[in-house]
C-alpha cells in the first residue's frame, strides 16, 4: 500500500520502479504523474521541482504572464468541492497536448481507425460468446482520441477523487477551535481555494500523462468510460504494439477482446461497479489527520505570509494517518479488482488461444505490464494507496481456469450472481481448495424462501394483512392457534 496517498508530504525516499530499481530524484522516474513520481501530492509537481506552482510559471515566456496571472486567480476564486476539476481538466488536456516523452502528439482518430475498432469489438463480442455466459455488455463501440478519453473519463475520476479529498478537507477544518476558525476565515477560504487548485493541478498532471499510455476505457480493471461503450485508443494501441512483433490487426483485436470482457462483467453484475467504488468511499471515511502535527503547524503559521503556507503544504503538514478502516477497505478493493482482472485474463485466453498465434505472447506483455507498474497501476496506487499485486491477478486468474475446468462456464460465471460466492483472499492462496468447496447457491435460497412465504402466508394474515388475532377466523376459513379451531401446528 502506498505510504502516501494523494502524496501529501514528501516520503522517505524515492519510491521504486517496477524492476526494483529506485527512480531518479532528480525526476528521471516516471510516475503515474508523469514526472516525479508523485502525481497527486503538493510537492513535486511535474516540471516544477518543489513549487506545484512550477506547471505554471516554470519555464514560460513574457507573453504568457497574463494567461498565468488569469489561471492564479481561478485559483484563489475558486470556491466549489474539494477538487477544482475545471482546473485538472485544462491541466489534463495541456499535458495531453504536449504528448508524450517519446515525442507522440495526439490526433484525431479518422474514419478507417474507427471502423476499424468498430469490427474488432463485433468480432470480439463473437468469439466470447463462447467463453462466457455472461451476454454482451457493449452497445456501442468507439474510438478515442486522448482528449476524448479525458473528457469521457473525468466523471469516474471524480467520483474515485472527490471522497478522499472531501474527506483530508474536513480532517483539516476540524482541527483549528471554533475562535480560531473564526478569526481566520479568510485564511481558511484562501486554503480552501487553493487545496482544491492543487488537487485539480495535480490530478489532471496525471490523468493527462495517463491518456497517452491506457489503449481502453478499463484499463485499471475500473469501469472509467461511459456505460455500456466500448472503447479503444487506437493512437495508444499502436505504441503498444510497435516493438512487439505481432501484427496491429492482431493487437487491435486481443485488446478489444479485453475491453468487451470488462463490459459484459460490469454490464451484467450490477452490484460490482458500487462495490469497487464504495471500497474507495469505505477508505476515504477512514483517513484521520495527525491533528498534533496540524494544530502544531497552524499555530506556528504567519498568515500575513503566503511562502510559509507553501513551505508547511510540502513538510506534509496535511498527511494523513493510515487506519484499520483503510487497510479492510483496500484490501476488499484489491480482492475484488484481482478477480475483476482474473476473470478477464481467463476469459480472454480461452477465446483468444484457438484463434490467435499471438495469444500467449499478449497475454504475458499485458501481464508484465502490469508487474512493472505501468501508469495506469502507479496512478491508481497514488490515489488511494492500493497496488495490485501481479501474484494476486495470476492466481485469480488460475482459480477461474480451475473453475471452468471443474463447473463449466456457467457454473465458473454463476459465482458474479452475488458478492458472498466470489472467492475470498484466503480463497486465491488454496484456489483448489475453494474449486471443491460446495457453494450455497443463493438463487435456490431466495426461490426457497419465497416458496415458504407463500406457504404460510395465509395462515398466519388476514386479507387485511394484519395477523389473525385468537379465535379470529382467516381468509381460509380456519381460525389461529389457541383459539377454537385448529391452528397451522394441529393440521
Amino acid at each position: 500500500m502506498s505510504d502516501t496517498p494523494f502524496g501529501f508530504g514528501l516520503p522517505p525516499e524515492e519510491p521504486e520502479n517496477g524492476d526494483g530499481q529506485k527512480k531518479d530524484p532528480a525526476g528521471g522516474g516516471q510516475g503515474a504523474g508523469g514526472q516525479g513520481g508523485n502525481p497527486f501530492g503538493f510537492p513535486g509537481a511535474a516540471g516544477g521541482g518543489d513549487n506545484p506552482f512550477a506547471a505554471m510559471f516554470g519555464s514560460m515566456n513574457p507573453n504568457d504572464l497574463g494567461a498565468a496571472f488569469q489561471q492564479l486567480g481561478q485559483m484563489l476564486s475558486y470556491e466549489g468541492g474539494p477538487v477544482n476539476w475545471d482546473m485538472a481538466k485544462q491541466i489534463a488536456r495541456q499535458t495531453v497536448a504536449q504528448g508524450t516523452a517519446d515525442g507522440t502528439k495526439d490526433e484525431s482518430v479518422g474514419p478507417a481507425e474507427r471502423a476499424a475498432v468498430q469490427e474488432a469489438v463485433r468480432l470480439a463480442d463473437l468469439w466470447l460468446d463462447d467463453a462466457t455466459s455472461l451476454p454482451s455488455g457493449s452497445t456501442t463501440a468507439v474510438a478515442w482520441s486522448r482528449a476524448e478519453w479525458v473528457e469521457a473519463t473525468q466523471p469516474a475520476w471524480k467520483e474515485l477523487v472527490d471522497p478522499v479529498a472531501e474527506r483530508v478537507g474536513a480532517a483539516m477544518g476540524g482541527v483549528l477551535p471554533e475562535e480560531m476558525q473564526a478569526m481566520a476565515g479568510p485564511l481558511i477560504g484562501m486554503m480552501r481555494s487553493m487545496g482544491g487548485a492543487m488537487f485539480g493541478q495535480q490530478i489532471g498532471q496525471a490523468v493527462g500523462t495517463l491518456a497517452g499510455e491506457v489503449v481502453g476505457s478499463t484499463d485499471i480493471g475500473l469501469p472509467l468510460g461511459p456505460a455500456g461503450k466500448a472503447a479503444l485508443l487506437p493512437l495508444n494501441i499502436e505504441a503498444f504494439g510497435k516493438d512487439l512483433g505481432v501484427p496491429k490487426d492482431e493487437i487491435r483485436l486481443y485488446l478489444a477482446l479485453r475491453e468487451a470482457a470488462h463490459q459484459r462483467l460490469f454490464a451484467h453484475v450490477p452490484w460490482l461497479r458500487s462495490h469497487l467504488f464504495g471500497a474507495v468511499e469505505g477508505y476515504a471515511r477512514g483517513i484521520k489527520v495527525d491533528t498534533a502535527k496540524l494544530e502544531d503547524a497552524v499555530g506556528q503559521l504567519d498568515v500575513s505570509n503566503p511562502e510559509q503556507l507553501q513551505e508547511a503544504l510540502q513538510q506534509g503538514m496535511f498527511q494523513p494517518e493510515d487506519t484499520p478502516e483503510q487497510k479492510a477497505a483496500l484490501a476488499r478493493l484489491e480482492t475484488a479488482l484481482a478477480l475483476v482482472e482474473g476473470w478477464v485474463d481467463a476469459v480472454v485466453h480461452a477465446a483468444a488461444k484457438p484463434r490467435l498465434t499471438s495469444a500467449d505472447a499478449l497475454r504475458e506483455t499485458l501481464r508484465r505490464r502490469r508487474a512493472t507498474g505501468g501508469p495506469a497501476e502507479q496512478t491508481f496506487a497514488t490515489l488511494i494507496g492500493l497496488e495490485l499485486r501481479p501474484r494476486r491477478l495470476r492466481d485469480a486468474a488460475r482459480l477461474w481456469a480451475s473453475l471452468t475446468d471443474a463447473r463449466g462456464v456457467d457454473g465458473r460465471d454463476d459465482l458474479w450472481e452475488h458478492p458472498d460466492m466470489l472467492p475470498t483472499a484466503t480463497d486465491l492462496d488454496d484456489p483448489d481448495g475453494f474449486v471443491h468447496r460446495e457453494h450455497l447457491d443463493f438463487s435456490e435460497l431466495d426461490k426457497m424462501l419465497g416458496e415458504a412465504a407463500e406457504q404460510n402466508g395465509p395462515s398466519l394474515k388476514k386479507d387485511d394483512g394484519k395477523p389473525a388475532a385468537n379465535g379470529e377466523s382467516d381468509e381460509t376459513g380456519e381460525t389461529g392457534a389457541n383459539g377454537d379451531g385448529k391452528g397451522e401446528s394441529d393440521k
